[in-house]
């Protein structure tokens, strides 16, 4: 039987792509953010639709699958409710809008009743009631478990971040594809080195997305005195913030802080390109991470498209995307994992 997938919160497609490299057919993506339809559907042979997931019904994902297919549900809600710096009374920020819209993805499970479920998010989600009441969904519908917090430069993603990723099964038990990458991690040299060297608040004519965000003249002086690996402290007292002389700032210490080439890259978050908000300054340039660079650590391919021709060009609104994106290596994971499963029970990919 051919095996379709639909991607729910989709993105401009990290998630779809490492699927479809991975060898999957995904049909579909839905999200609410309409300024990703370009590089998704540009990129990928997917259909976009910009639907509000609490107010779509299960028939809509039923028709993007072919009869007599086997279905593939996944999706990545929104993890900003459940990030460790909005973390609350270890059961995350019930307050944001976002917090229930993995209510919505079971609903849509209840409904399409897929006979293989991804969901990926930020580790901290599994301490909240949200999940217990998804994880108890999909154990009444009969699925098969596996629950994975994953490193993701075992996998080779040149970031220091864990995601947590579900998979589920009606065939019976289903796993994570065991790392890659255990004993040879990527680093920042290897993903971005090889790019043309610019300054902050410039571009490369040949690659628009390769521009950094502008620096104050303060904080040009901030970084031109950081030191790879180092942190604020390694500074003159006249160029310290206010908030790093209080107690409470003390901790932060890798805010300003300047890249290394040889280790693993940060965290992208879609504050990448922010000098001033993590260790996001260039290893050697006098500049924040580009958003050509931030992509590349999410490991979308060079030539992945984020500029839309017929809209004017917003900063902000690509490098939202780049951050909130799936690492396409992990999509390619999560894809791999599945296509063995489903060899082992006899359906080939």
């Amino acid at each position: 039987m051919p095996v379709q997938v639909v991607d729910l919160f989709c993105g401009v497609g990290g998630l779809t792509h490492g699927l479809i490299n991975s060898g999957l057919n995904v049909t579909d993506g839905f999200d609410i953010d309409g300024t990703c339809k370009y590089s998704y559907e540009h990129n990928n042979t997917s259909d976009f639709h910009q639907e509000n997931i609490r107010e779509m019904t299960g028939n809509e994902i039923i028709e993007c699958y072919n009869p007599d297919v086997v279905r593939v549900l996944v999706g990545c809600a929104p993890c900003q409710p459940f990030s460790q710096m909005r973390f609350k009374m270890g059961n995350g920020n019930q307050e944001d809008e976002k917090y229930n819209l993995l209510t919505e993805f079971s609903r849509m499970i209840e409904a399409v009743h897929p006979t293989v479920v991804s969901m990926e998010n930020v580790p901290q989600i599994r301490d909240t009631n949200i999940y217990k009441e998804f994880l108890e969904t999909l154990e009444n519908l009969g699925y098969s478990i596996s629950a994975n917090v994953v490193f993701c430069p075992d996998y080779g993603i040149s970031q220091t971040r864990r995601r947590f990723v579900l998979l589920a099964s009606l065939l019976g038990d289903i796993k994570l594809i065991e790392p890659t990458h255990k004993n040879e991690h990527i680093t920042i040299r290897d993903v971005i080195e090889d790019l043309t060297e610019i300054s902050a608040g410039e571009f490369d004519p040949n690659d628009p997305l390769h521009r950094a965000a502008r620096l104050s003249e303060k904080n040009i002086q901030r970084i031109q005195a950081s030191i790879p690996g180092g942190t604020w402290l390694d500074w003159p007292e006249e160029l310290r913030c206010n908030c790093h002389k209080k107690d409470s700032g003390k901790t932060y210490s890798s805010v300003y802080g300047r890249l290394s080439w040889d280790q693993i890259g940060p965290t992208i978050t879609t504050q990448f390109y922010a000098y001033g908000t993590g260790r996001h300054g260039h290893p050697e340039q006098d500049r924040g991470l580009s958003l050509r660079e931030g992509a590349l650590l999410q490991t979308f391919p060079v030539d992945y498209d984020f500029i839309d021709p017929e809209v004017p060009f917003c900063f902000r609104d690509i490098a939202r995307h780049i951050g909130n994106a799936v690492p396409v290596r992990l999509g390619e994971i999560i894809g791999q994992s599945i296509i063995e499963h489903l060899n082992n029970n006899n359906i080939e990919v």
